[in-house]
């Protein structure tokens, strides 16, 4: 992006192996213009407090202060964009998911984190983490997390975008899909980008017509023109308009029932 302002890195790992991998991976990063590292949960709020960093990947566990202790230490409004690493596989799809923040579990490939870099540079330049991690601490403290479109009409869900807020008609909605900590709602007309969970959204829409017929796949049930199989034996549906998706086994029974079809 030309004219975009360089980010500050900041890397918290208690194992200085771990921090050299990640800082490795930035170094020469598009838009990184500056990584920082810290080996403790107490040093990374120094770092925070003197450098105020753009973005951060915070190992979850640390000895004395862990990556939580972190957050609730400099508060959810002064946290940059943070992406938290962890080696607990369940902790981390259960809490972070829900609480709309990227994660990476150790160990991940190359690819898993350029993903999540271009992600948090993304949410950087929305300057909308503080929310993000208010649910985070909120969350793993036994809180229930508030849809931030749980004030929307009955029937509507508002996405709020480059300050724009836009109200999206249910009805309107053909399928949704995740993109990494976002979820991508689908109409005909375009797509939406929000900052909600898929089990939020299954949740929500599941009274009216829709199904999750994959991990990262929501579809609204009228559209579904067909359900295929390939020859290796995995399953997709086709949408009116033309959107195809994946089906997982785990629910392809399912999915045959709700539209009535006999096997």
């Amino acid at each position: 992006m030309t004219g975009a302002r360089s980010l500050t890195a900041l890397v918290v790992d208690d194992e200085f192996l771990a921090r050299q991998r990640i800082q490795d991976l930035l170094e020469g990063a598009e838009r990184i213009g500056r990584v920082l590292t810290a080996d403790s949960g107490r040093a990374a709020v120094r770092a925070i407090a003197e450098h105020e960093p753009d973005l951060m990947f915070l190992d979850m566990q640390m000895p004395g202060m862990s990556g939580l202790d972190v957050v609730r230490e400099i508060g959810p409004a002064g946290m940059p964009v943070t992406i938290f690493v962890t080696a607990h596989d369940q902790y981390a799809v259960e809490a972070f998911e829900v609480a709309a923040l990227d994660y990476l579990l150790k160990p991940f490939e190359d690819e898993r984190f350029r993903r999540a870099l271009e992600r948090a540079i993304d949410q950087a330049e929305l300057a909308e983490v503080g929310d993000a991690a208010s649910r985070l601490v909120q969350l793993l403290d036994g809180g229930a997390a508030r849809p931030r479109n749980a004030m929307a009409p009955p029937g509507r869900i508002a996405v709020e975008s480059a300050g724009t807020t836009h109200v999206v008609a249910i009805d309107d909605i053909t399928h949704v899909t995740a993109a990494g900590p976002y979820s991508e709602l689908h109409t005909d007309r375009r797509s939406y980008l929000i900052r909600d969970s898929m089990q939020n959204l299954e949740r929500r829409l599941a009274p009216d017509g829709f199904f999750r017929v994959h991990r990262s796949s929501i579809v609204r049930l009228d559209r579904v023109q067909s359900v295929e199989r390939a020859s290796g034996g995995d399953y997709s549906v086709r949408l009116a308009g033309g959107a195809e998706l994946s089906v997982s086994r785990a629910r392809i029974g399912e999915l045959e029932l709700r539209l009535g079809v006999e096997r």
